[in-house]
C-alpha cells in the first residue's frame, strides 16, 4: 500500500521499538513489538514479546485493554500468529475476538507457526495491510525468517 500516512510510520516505528528492546530475551520467539491506537489517534496499548517469549506482542497489548479495543487499530511489526505451539489461542484469534478492525504488518511471518495469521484475519473481516517499513523487519527478522 502506498498511501501510508506519517502517522502510519510513526505508530510502526514505535512498534518497532518496542521490538527492539526485547532483541536477546525472547527465548526462540522472534521480538515483535505491538501498538493499538484508536479511531482519535490516541495509542491505547503497546505490547512486546515477553521475556521468555512466552507472551506474544499483540496478547500483551490486547490483555491491557481488557475486551475494548472495538474499532481500534493495529501497528505490530511481524504477522500475528495464526497458531502457537503451546495451547494458547493465536495472536490472529485474539484479534480477531478483539474488534480491531484494522491491522497493519510490517512483514509476513515464514515460520511454519506464524503464517497464516493474516490470510485469517481476512477471511473474517478484519482489514489488514502489509508492507510498512518491511525494510526494517526484514533486517530484525533475518535469522527468524531463515529458520
Amino acid at each position: 500500500m502506498s498511501d501510508w500516512t506519517d502517522k502510519d510510520y510513526m505508530y510502526m516505528q514505535c512498534a518497532f521499538d518496542l521490538a527492539k528492546a526485547q532483541v536477546g530475551r525472547t527465548g526462540s520467539n522472534p521480538a515483535v513489538g505491538c501498538l493499538i491506537v484508536r479511531r482519535d489517534d490516541e495509542i491505547i496499548a503497546e505490547g512486546a514479546t515477553s521475556d521468555g517469549g512466552t507472551i506474544h506482542a499483540e496478547e500483551s497489548a490486547l490483555k491491557i485493554l481488557d475486551g475494548r479495543a472495538h474499532q481500534c487499530r493495529m501497528y505490530v511489526t511481524l504477522e500475528p500468529c495464526r497458531s502457537r505451539s503451546s495451547t494458547k489461542t493465536s495472536c490472529s484469534a485474539l484479534i480477531l475476538d478483539s474488534g480491531i478492525e484494522r491491522v497493519i504488518c510490517a512483514s509476513e511471518d515464514l515460520h511454519p507457526l506464524g503464517a497464516g495469521g493474516i490470510i485469517f484475519l481476512r477471511k473474517n473481516g478484519v482489514a489488514v495491510e502489509v508492507g510498512l517499513m518491511r525494510d526494517t523487519a526484514e533486517q530484525l527478522y533475518s535469522q527468524w525468517i531463515d529458520h
